[in-house]
């Protein structure tokens, strides 16, 4: 039996805190707030509000050690909670829900729930604090909790449960892998004694790498997803796990079994896991996803940002040897397109090839590209009008740079060597040496040479982990998690010194699209696919990780590329922040009007990249390599917004595509749509009739946007 402690909602989310009557266990359960009333589900186990595993407690039983590390003793048999306690702040309209659960030797944790009307999501914060006199050494925390899924059934309730995961490797970032709980052998055995359990995650310094730090579960016959998301940027795990008739989801930092993580909470020590995004939603994964990547609250960008500006980035161009000349020739070609920021990228420190990753560290011009130093060329980029962008990889020593390749004592180690791959060592971001060092040679280069701009990448992962300089006995996750805390400390000393510098964040494309970075970049690289045909399919996931304004897509110009490719490369970009490269004698004659006129479209549509939901339509997409069918991409302008009342389609074809599309648009309420602006090549026809919107004459490798307004 379980006992209502807490409701709580905010908008549509609702919290409700329920005491189980045999253990005393306090699960959270979240629900729609519309589906609050038909929670029925009290026949499995109570999902704890934290989940940990203290050495020297006794592990899981049920064939667990290996799979999962969850419901051990430190839980089943040490944890006590206390009541929810509800409090509020009447001028946002925000509430948090703290719930104390004490460990009967001496340390307890903390577990704070808060939501606002600012975000469909809530967000979960854990902590345990030692008030006893002895250390004590976790080897795993959870960040969140969800159990007693779906909580809207009782019994087994089969082929009903959706698992929803999404896929990402280097250049063909998040594809939705959905699967019913039963192709995973997630079903309680028929003694319930089998711990089933699917643990997966990230391991290293790309936390966005196979997988995306993200896990939904939707109940179909409710129409109902939850899905929560872990923030931090080094090695994370998500479970879903089943024993008995209701299905639990946790996450966090990746556990010793998974990713050789212990930490030592010291006695008067609070040790804080990185936060979670969790939420509840009427509707599918595709809500649920852009419900928890929602970061906007959290943003701190300039003003200028707030008409998303178009950037030019000249790597297409010159491919890692940008010079004075190549800048003041592609000046002269891109100025008048619309575009805002310039901006040079990798190979303005190398006289040789970039791409050998071979001379980061010292971070000094290169003489033979840049002779007049790159003050000169910052200015020149003003004259015109522009804002002017650089490219760093500092958390790095490359290897012909031996000063700083062989400067053991600033670099990270494991086995008591530095971590090499390839041409590239990791400096040590937790080392002060190394912060000064950096605040050198990257902030005040910025300050000094009047950049406006920096694109920050990142071409490796660390790995499993990094020694601890000092403590012998920290473990390799835990020396990995507190370097990544110490580069985005970093970071955010770079916002404070420089406010006004935007910064993009990259990781060979998508490798560190994750909340706490977010929270830091005004923009992200959404991929490397910068001149694949696949393009506006990655594009279009992005929709599920991060919001598009903070999306840099590629339209990269060739100068041998017919016209009308234009048309397909910067529907591309419509799908967030839209970014030229290439050729500089590309831009010009027709294919200069036809990107004055895509950047004029973008314009007009940037509201609604920036404010709405997207729904997504077309035949299901196998091969990236070699696409089939079509995309559309439907966004709704967010109400009370400048986009309220808006919507953009995007319509991409790929290889054996029909010649006529028709997708549904919204009306509200009856009211009228009509088409504001349409962006495509000659020969298509677009229509929009009762609701339904048509492009007819279509051929392979079109690309059509069409906005439109309610009236």
């Amino acid at each position: 039996m379980r006992t209502v402690l807490e409701s709580v909602s905010c908008g549509d989310l609702t919290a409700v805190y329920r005491r189980d009557a045999d253990t005393g266990v306090v699960e959270l359960v979240l629900t729609p707030t519309g589906h609050a009333d038909a929670i029925v589900r009290d026949d499995c186990a109570a999902e704890p509000l934290v989940q940990a595993k203290v050495i020297g407690d006794d592990y899981p039983f049920g064939f667990s050690q290996g799979r999962t590390m969850r419901n051990a003793t430190t839980v089943t048999q040490h944890m006590t909670y206390g009541e929810p306690q509800v409090t509020s702040d009447p001028a946002t309209g925000s509430v948090a829900v703290t719930t104390r659960v004490a460990d009967d030797r001496g340390w307890h944790y903390e577990h704070v729930l808060t939501m606002t009307p600012a975000s469909r999501a809530a967000e979960i914060r854990t902590s345990v604090i030692n008030d006893s006199a002895e250390p004590v050494t976790f080897e795993m925390l959870s960040s969140f909790t969800l159990g007693s899924l779906s909580p809207y059934a009782t019994g087994f309730d089969p082929e009903n449960l959706t698992l929803h995961r999404l896929r990402s490797t280097w250049s063909a970032e998040g594809r939705v892998l959905s699967q019913p709980l039963e192709d995973l052998e997630l079903e309680p055995s028929w003694q319930k004694y089998s711990a089933n359990s699917v643990r997966f995650g990230s391991i290293g310094s790309f936390p966005v790498r196979e997988w995306v730090p993200f896990v939904a579960v939707t109940d179909r016959r409710a129409g109902v997803t939850w899905a929560a998301a872990t923030t931090h940027a080094s090695s994370w795990q998500i479970e879903a796990y089943r024993r008995d008739d209701g299905l639990s989801l946790s996450g966090g930092i990746a556990d010793r079994e998974f990713g050789q993580w212990t930490h030592v909470v010291r006695p008067g020590e609070r040790f804080d896991a990185p936060y979670a995004v969790v939420t509840a939603v009427d509707g599918g994964v595709d809500e649920a996803a852009q419900a928890v990547a929602n970061v906007r609250k959290d943003l701190n960008v300039p003003s200028s940002e707030d008409h998303l500006p178009v950037i030019f980035n000249e790597f297409c161009s010159t491919w890692g040897c940008p010079s004075e000349r190549s800048v003041i020739e592609q000046l002269d070609a891109v100025k008048a397109l619309g575009v805002e920021y310039f901006v040079i990228d990798a190979g303005w420190f190398d006289d040789q090839a970039f791409e050998a990753a071979s001379r980061f560290g010292k971070w000094e011009v290169s003489k033979t590209a840049f002779p007049n130093g790159m003050k000169p060329v910052v200015d020149r980029i003003h004259e015109a009008g522009l804002k002017a962008g650089i490219w760093f990889e500092f958390e790095i020593a490359g290897r012909e740079e031996p000063d700083c390749f062989n400067k053991a004592a600033w670099l990270l180690k494991r086995d008591g060597l530095p971590i090499t791959s390839g041409n590239r060592r990791w400096w040590d971001m937790r080392n002060p040496e190394v912060q000064e060092y950096l605040a050198h040679k990257v902030i005040d280069f910025l300050r000094d040479n009047g950049f406006d701009y920096m694109k920050v990448d990142y071409n490796d992962t660390i790995g499993i982990g990094c020694e601890t300089p000092g403590d012998p006995d920290a473990s390799l996750g835990e020396g990995l998690y507190d370097q990544i805390q110490a580069s985005q400390a970093f970071f955010r000393r770079i916002r404070a010194e420089l406010p006004d510098l935007m910064i993009e964040i990259c990781a060979s494309g998508g490798h560190r699209l994750v909340q706490s970075f977010m929270k830091i970049g005004a923009m992200a690289s959404f991929s490397d696919a910068h001149e694949c045909d696949y393009i506006p399919v990655v594009a279009a996931n992005m929709h599920r990780m991060i919001l598009p304004r903070q999306s840099q897509i590629w339209a990269v110009v060739r100068e041998e590329a017919p016209a009308d490719k234009l048309y397909y490369q910067i529907c591309s970009g419509l799908l967030g922040r839209l970014c030229f490269s290439g050729d500089a004698n590309g831009f010009a004659g027709r294919k200069n009007d036809i990107i004055r006129e895509g950047v004029a479209f973008y314009h007009e549509a940037a509201p609604v990249i920036d404010r709405g939901e997207t729904h997504w339509y077309g035949p299901h997409l196998g091969s990236y390599s070699r696409p089939t069918g079509w995309q559309a991409i439907v966004r709704d302008g967010e109400a009370d917004t400048a986009a309220d009342s808006r919507t953009l389609v995007v319509l991409h074809t790929f290889h054996d595509a029909p010649a006529t599309i028709t997708v549904p648009v919204k009306d509200a309420a009856g009211a009228a749509v009509s088409i504001v602006r349409t962006f495509h090549r000659d020969g298509l026809t677009v229509t929009l009739d009762d609701g339904m919107l048509t492009v007819s004459g279509l051929a392979d490798f079109d690309g059509v946007a069409v906005l439109l307004a309610t009236k």
